[in-house]
């Protein structure tokens, strides 16, 4: 990885330098992909909802390699310590951490920072399966893993396979003996499921929105931790309902493992802040992200308790070693 990435790095710290001092003097996010993307939006939710809360415009600059690679090993090598950059990550980072696609990088090599969003993981059914409620699913999930064909947008070890797979390891069943059926996209996949094709789609909640009252689907449950709010506030989680099933879609930013406690807190605070305006949930909700804000210690604790639940299940898997 090192090898790798060696030339990007050294280009990328002679462009951008490295900053000693605790002072934020020229906020900077990071969107470890081309223009356009996910994490182009998780730094515009940034710039335009925290950035004046650090007194200088927030910049945006792009640094496309590995899905977020080259992006950590910078962070690992010549800007460990730079007060003024934070990079964006996804539940894809995690993963990718998770799995070793970062090569000798892990959670611990970072400092995570705060989050400007989330979608959530859904169970989704079409609405005249024999299927009511996540209850009759599961029993017959526990009956036999492979009895049903489960599909998603996205391969075996992916996000939606993850989903997935925590719901059959949440009955003490092995993913490894389910039968999945990989699309291109979620669009595909749900066509796949009114089409009959497969019996369960393991989405995203956020799009269901679209879908809500045109009598083609049921959403067993949602994968959150807690109930949101409309218009899903009738469907369950998978928590209540007993199945420990989480899965989020976070959206949100990491600094370098050696960035100063000053420097950090200041971030935190200003996220924080952030948080408690009008602004940022109209902010949020204009990019079509659902409200899930913490910062500081508490995501990473949370980050890092999600990339060791995420670990054993690639290795039961097999995914991993």
């Amino acid at each position: 990885m090192k090898k790798l990435f060696a030339a990007t790095v050294v280009m990328a710290g002679c462009l951008f330098g490295t900053a000693h001092a605790a002072d934020i003097e020229k906020p900077e996010c990071i969107a470890p992909a081309k223009p356009g993307g996910g994490f182009d939006l998780t730094c515009r939710v940034a710039q335009a909802g925290v950035g004046d809360k650090l007194g200088d415009p927030m910049q945006v600059t792009f640094m496309p390699g590995g899905i977020g690679a080259v992006a950590i090993t910078l962070f690992n090598t010549t800007r460990t310590d730079d007060p003024n950059a934070i990079v964006a990550f996804s539940s894809g980072s995690l993963l990718n951490i998770a799995t070793g696609k970062y090569g000798e990088w892990t959670e611990n090599d970072v400092r995570f920072l705060a989050t400007v969003g989330a979608d959530f993981g859904a169970v989704i059914v079409r609405a005249d399966s024999e299927y009511k409620t996540l209850d009759d699913l599961m029993n017959k999930i526990k009956e036999d893993e492979g009895s049903l064909a489960i599909g998603a947008g996205g391969s075996v070890g992916s996000q939606d396979w993850m989903k997935a797979a925590l719901l059959l390891k949440s009955v003490d069943r092995d993913p490894r003996k389910m039968i999945y059926v990989a699309y291109d996209g979620g669009g595909d996949a749900l066509t796949g499921l009114l089409g009959g094709s497969i019996d369960v789609y393991t989405g995203d909640i956020g799009e269901m929105t679209a879908h809500l009252g045109t009598g083609e689907l049921r959403v067993l449950a949602v994968m959150s931790p807690e109930r949101l709010d409309e218009p899903f506030a009738d469907i369950p989680t998978t928590k209540e309902l007993g199945y420990d099933a989480e899965w989020t879609i976070m959206r949100g930013f990491y600094m370098g493992k050696n960035v100063d406690d000053e420097a950090y807190d200041k971030w935190v605070a200003a996220f924080k802040e952030a948080y408690g305006t009008e602004e940022f949930a109209k902010i949020q909700k204009d990019k079509g992200l659902l409200p899930l804000n913490i910062a500081g210690k508490d995501l990473d604790d949370n980050v890092k308790e999600r990339i060791k639940k995420l670990r054993e299940i690639a290795k039961e898997a097999g995914l991993i070693q």
